[in-house]
């Protein structure tokens, strides 16, 4: 079951844009998996992304063998999970299994010190599950390599504990075959955003205890009335809403969250990365309740919705929505929304061409292809980069002072353990109330698989805030010459420099002593 409950300043303008796609067949020729939906550019891409609309389907036979592999492993004791994925392989079974109340420990991050805690928690007991649709993903590449020494290195074989997720040819299932990992290869015609309802959703969730065939029946549900080409298709309505809002000026999605699971994470990546390209695009606030700052009062640029209510809340914009409905369903929702939404944008929702660019921009750093460059200034144990003040209070007043009051918005960006320093993100909320304007929060490097695109390729309207910090001790790579330490660190050297070669105002804070360094920007900025 799901339900979409709008509000719209002209419920005619909504009606035709919905009465367009239905007239279009949009929904069942998406269902029909037909890559002319976005036109003629987008449909190489298209033809090899679009199998995700019958998942609920195709992927029951993973989950029997699935739930065998969970009980083997449980006859050894073996009980602890933990997922080295990036992106769309983290986001979803991350919400999955927060939803089922199961434990689950993700490590999508770069960073040492987080690196080392999963490490050398309860080893002896974990499962490791490695999932990276190229093959390639370089973080999920060094969290393998690092397992696989520390596996040794305790007497444990790493073919007993490790499980690979990835695209059939990858490099991935190249080194797994050869490793005698057990492996599951995912359906390659699905993008890593779609993916929750794949292998790289499934399996470390299945592996967690979640109900995963609960969750496909959840899908399978509604996913006729997704297909179906009439006006009261929740789809055709959702994502009619956020085009019609971005039309008028309302590219802002202001995501309540209150299902408690952290669903807004996952529709933040997949909104943010499927439409934020060529200039355009839907940027994802997510904040966590109704009353939370950049929600209520809300700003005339931003749709709100609230995920897991009967009403559509009020809005500036007069843009809103309630959804509703079980996991499954709102997963397969969303997907579909966000098709027909990139479809009146007039974009691919399924490629991400400025995703790569700071990937590369990170290698070259990393390969000794460039040279990270000097601060700009230092301030009490914090260098700053990117501004020409001499202290923190100022180049900060700078570049809060430089966001357009109509149209603009602050991205903080966090290359920082987000386990040992989660209750940072509270900032957010403390910037939107100052300012007044939407305010996103991202961990590095997670957000780069996520909003990053978006940060890039979408609507030049942001101003960015990088915060990394030195680890309490750093972390070799095995078998690599670099460390996480350097690599997290020209991660986000190489986002920053993209941005500001895009023409994009960054300010980025380098903190020696990163308690210290919380402290202080929480006083600068509060």
């Amino acid at each position: 079951m799901v339900a979409v409950h709008v509000n719209v300043p002209d419920h005619a303008a909504l009606d035709e844009v919905v009465a367009h796609q239905v007239d279009d067949a949009v929904a069942s020729r998406l269902t029909a998996q037909d890559p002319t939906l976005w036109g003629p550019a987008a449909v190489e891409e298209a033809s090899i992304r679009l199998s995700w609309v019958g998942l609920h389907e195709s992927s029951r036979p993973l989950v029997a063998e699935i739930e065998q592999l969970r009980a083997d492993l449980a006859e050894r004791g073996v009980d602890r999970v933990v997922l080295c994925g990036m992106g769309g392989s983290s986001l979803a079974p991350e919400v999955i299994c927060r939803a089922a109340g199961v434990p689950l420990v993700v490590l999508d991050s770069s960073q040492p010190d987080m690196v080392r805690d999963a490490l050398e928690t309860d080893l002896d007991r974990t499962v490791v599950v490695v999932s990276s649709k190229s093959g390639g993903t370089v973080e999920t590449d060094s969290q393998r390599r690092a397992y696989e020494q520390a596996f040794r290195d305790a007497g444990i074989d790493p073919a007993e504990r490790i499980v690979v997720v990835t695209d059939p040819g990858s490099p991935l299932e190249q080194a797994a075959r050869e490793a005698g990992y057990r492996l599951f290869s995912a359906d390659p015609h699905v993008g890593g955003r779609y993916s929750a309802l794949t292998a790289f959703g499934l399996v470390p969730s299945g592996l967690a205890g979640a109900p995963i065939g609960d969750l496909l029946e959840q899908a399978a549900t509604v996913a006729t009335e997704l297909a179906a080409d009439g006006t009261a298709n929740p789809a055709l309505v959702l994502g009619g809403l956020l085009g019609l809002a971005n039309r008028a000026g309302a590219d802002k999605l202001v995501l309540a969250d209150r299902t408690g699971h952290g669903l807004g994470d996952w529709i933040e990546q997949l909104v943010a990365e499927s439409t934020g390209k060529d200039g355009k695009g839907v940027l994802p606030v997510v904040v966590p309740g109704e009353d939370a700052p950049g929600f209520s009062p809300s700003t005339a640029d931003a749709v709100l919705v609230t995920i897991g209510a009967d009403t559509a809340p009020e809005s500036t914009s007069g843009f809103g929505a309630g959804v509703e409905g079980d996991l499954g369903a709102l997963m397969l929702l969303w997907e579909h929304a966000t098709a027909h939404a990139g479809r009146l944008l007039g974009i691919n929702p399924f490629d991400q061409p400025d995703v790569e660019s700071a990937k590369q921009a990170a290698r070259d750093l990393l390969g000794g292809g460039g040279e990270q460059a000097a601060p700009d200034a230092t301030d009490a144990g914090i260098d700053l980069y990117g501004t020409d003040a001499s202290t923190l209070a100022e180049a900060l007043a700078t570049l809060l002072g430089s966001i357009d009051r109509e149209h603009g918005y602050l991205a903080v960006q966090v290359y920082l353990d987000r386990q040992a320093h989660a209750d940072f993100a509270q900032v957010r909320e403390t910037l939107a109330a100052r300012l007044g304007r939407p305010v996103t929060f991202g961990w590095g490097p997670r957000f780069l698989h996520s909003t990053g695109q978006y940060h890039k390729g979408g609507p030049a309207t942001g101003v960015y805030l990088q915060v990394t910090g030195e680890p309490l001790r750093d972390l070799d790579v095995p078998g690599r010459d670099f460390s996480f330490g350097s690599f997290i660190g020209s991660q986000a050297a190489g986002d920053a420099k993209v941005l500001r070669d895009k023409g994009r105002p960054v300010l980025s804070l380098h903190l020696h002593d990163v308690d210290a360094g919380l402290a202080r920007l929480r006083e600068a900025l509060g």
